[in-house]
């Protein structure tokens, strides 16, 4: 059975913001802006949504490893490789 493909992406996320939205990288993070507040996991819920889509997958493949209640975040992100989740993650 082959190994299934995952990568871990690094986020910078800010909460609150006027347009949910990835914009870029900044140094190893992603800056990531989603438009829910920080309560009762709705960032995290809309991150998740966020990633999913512009990397085309489903919302289950990806999971929050570190930073659950923080701006800095590691996801997990099953079924997809480094090179492709970092070349979608940086394209509009």
């Amino acid at each position: 059975m082959a190994t299934e493909r995952k990568t871990d992406i690094k986020i910078k996320l800010l909460p609150r913001s006027s347009k949910s939205q990835i914009m870029g990288r900044e140094g190893e993070f992603y800056k990531v802006k989603v438009n829910s507040p920080p309560v009762d996991g709705e960032a995290n819920k809309e991150l998740i949504s966020l990633i999913a889509k512009r990397l085309k997958i489903s919302k289950g493949s990806i999971e929050i490893v570190t930073g659950k209640t923080s701006r800095m975040k590691v996801l997990r992100v099953f079924g997809i490789d480094a090179e492709s989740a970092s070349r979608l993650m940086e394209t509009d």
